[in-house]
């Protein structure tokens, strides 16, 4: 259970919070690539960390996040033409470049010096994976670029979505960290779900509904292991890392991709949920992208030209009583994905933590919340660079392995949870 105050700094991110400076400090993913597929396309409205900005692609590729508002009159530049290496506000004409530069003012005399004065703010933007990365913090910080597994393999071999969450990004986060219900809520994924079924360690799952968790920090973020009962002298772990400030990957199953997700605060009320599912050695397969297309995993079907997930809170998330008494459906509720966030946006905008009992099951989430805390505090209070910054905390994986009963955490893992290029990946 969180103090008030505590949970207002682990949920406050926009500028000049301590969560948000933190933030600040990652690359975040910001849009997919199909977003601006093309020099010249139509720029992209992005707003993250309370912040609006226009996204665009100018003619020679360059990718560009600039303040949304023209620094004349505030017109939104969502409206701008993209056009001859700027983008240029339809009201009065004034240009932008990438860098956020005034480069045009058609009414001015062409000795005016008024565009040397005016300048947006404006952040960096690298693609990498199928996805467009921003960093929004000060310069001399910027990190090295991601070099996350799913990002790094070729690209017919990984899978990246969003959808729209409308709840605050910590309690989406603390939801996927949180390995004990899906022996509840994802039962009925588990036996049918094309992404999941098949998997020995399903029937773990389903067969102990009592894990026992363990917890330990890395220089990154936290291990969360969830041991269950196997047969008799062994058990069954799923190791999940999750990487500061909001990375975390799933358990493998089986010879299914491995899949993860990234939560990036739109601002206090709403987040960008994305999702990745990626295979190290193999391409995915035609069945398993269509799959996923089609809303299979921890991916959603969409309103139809957005990124907003067709079961949604205005719907009751499409809620199917009849499945659920069923036994179906352990929720009513189809899609992994949407199972989750229907649930963690019921508890409101920003869910008020000093109400909670909380227990056994809930380490990782408590020492998540702790290592939150004390990152964004050092930082505010004495510049203290965060954890989780350097490349080489990137490369991990999570694990699912059968192992002795004995056999001691986190070190029963520690080959498998690294990864390398063409290194299998340790399931059951």
């Amino acid at each position: 259970m969180l103090k008030k105050e505590q949970n207002e700094l682990v949920t406050r991110t926009s500028k000049g919070t301590a969560m948000g400076e933190l933030f600040r400090r990652y690359w975040l993913p910001a849009l997919l690539s199909e977003e601006l597929p093309e020099p010249d396309c139509a720029p992209v409205r992005l707003q993250l960390l309370g912040e609006r900005l226009i996204t665009f692609r100018d003619s020679s590729g360059t990718l560009g996040a600039i303040d949304e508002f023209c620094a004349h009159r505030g017109v939104s530049l969502w409206f701008g033409r993209n056009e001859e290496g700027g983008i240029r506000c339809p009201y009065h004409g004034w240009k932008y470049d990438t860098q956020g530069r005034c480069i045009d003012i058609p009414s001015e005399p062409a000795d005016s010096k008024l565009c040397d004065r005016v300048k947006l703010s404006a952040y960096p933007l690298i693609e990498r994976g199928g996805v467009i990365w921003i960093y929004m913090g000060e310069p001399e910080h910027q990190p090295a670029l991601p070099e996350w597994e799913f990002a790094t393999v070729p690209a017919d071999q990984s899978f990246m979505t969003k959808r729209l969450q409308e709840c605050n990004w910590l309690q989406a986060l603390e939801g996927g960290i949180d390995s004990s219900h899906v022996s509840f809520l994802h039962s009925g994924g588990l036996k049918h779900d094309p992404l999941f079924k098949g998997s020995k360690g399903n029937e773990y799952n389903l067969g102990d509904l009592r894990p026992h968790f363990e917890v330990a920090e890395t220089d990154g973020g936290l291990l969360i292991g969830a041991r269950r009962k196997a047969e008799p002298g062994s058990v069954y772990w799923r190791i999940t890392p999750w990487v500061m400030p909001n990375f975390m990957m799933v358990p493998p199953r089986a010879d299914h991709p491995v899949h993860g997700h990234f939560w990036v605060p739109i601002d206090d009320e709403n987040c960008w949920a994305w999702s990745f599912d990626y295979h190290p050695t193999r391409a995915l397969k035609e069945s398993e992208v269509q799959a996923m297309k089609d809303g299979a995993g921890i991916h959603c079907k969409y309103v139809p030209g957005t990124y907003i997930p067709l079961a949604n809170k205005s719907n009751d998330y499409l809620m199917d009583r009849a499945r659920q008494k069923s036994g179906e459906l352990y929720s009513g509720v189809e899609s992994i994905a949407i199972q989750d966030s229907s649930l963690q946006e019921s508890m409101g905008a920003i869910q008020d933590r000093t109400k909670e009992t909380l227990t056994s099951t809930d380490r990782g989430i408590v020492q998540a919340r702790r290592r939150l805390i004390a990152a964004a505090t050092a930082l505010a209070e004495s510049g203290t660079p965060p954890p989780g910054m350097e490349a080489a905390l990137q490369h991990i994986r999570s694990v699912a392995l059968v192992s002795p009963e004995a056999a001691p955490f986190p070190a029963v893992a520690e080959e498998a949870l690294q990864s390398a290029p063409g290194k299998p990946h340790a399931t059951v």
